[in-house]
């Protein structure tokens, strides 16, 4: 009798674990460290861009989306940007790029992304979100990001790597 109990729990688990791994969302397709995944990648081709945040220089990936070619076609850029909420920096670009946000998720800290069609955002703190937004990229090695960005408003120099 214990062994059919066990039989029986393994299957349920097995089952859950073949069903759960096959919920994934068909339409995306992860860059090629697979890192982040965002729905408007239909290639494997991604770009490198460097961040530079006082003597701190990051190197971040952009996806291969029409919002992150908008954003590489306008570097370099140095901008001032504002402090959010403790865990993320922003700036409002003057005229808009394009925008497809996805809704909610997982924001990971080093997370780039683009907030309505013109306020560009880098996160440096991992949280759950209901607010959409437009995956541009993410920073490689986001360690030491939280310090480089510190407490307030900071300049931060976007370029091609």
């Amino acid at each position: 009798m214990k062994l059919k109990s066990f039989l029986t729990v393994t299957a349920v688990l097995f089952v859950f674990c073949f069903c759960n791994a096959g919920c994934s969302k068909d339409n995306e397709t992860l860059p090629q460290n697979n890192e982040n995944g965002n729905e408007n990648t239909n290639t494997n081709s991604t770009s490198k861009m460097k961040i530079t945040i006082g003597t701190a220089v990051f190197t971040a990936t952009l996806y291969n989306n029409a919002s992150a070619a908008a954003l590489k076609a306008r570097l370099p850029l140095t901008l001032d940007m504002t402090e959010l909420n403790g865990n993320e920096k922003y700036y409002d670009f003057p005229s808009p790029l394009p925008a497809n946000a996805s809704i909610g998720g997982e924001i990971k800290a080093g997370d780039l992304t683009l907030y309505g069609d013109n306020v560009l955002v880098l996160f440096y703190k991992s949280f759950s979100t209901s607010y959409s937004y437009t995956k541009l990229g993410y920073i490689d090695s986001p360690a030491g990001l939280p310090a480089a960005l510190g407490t307030g408003n900071v300049v931060v120099r976007f370029e091609n790597n």
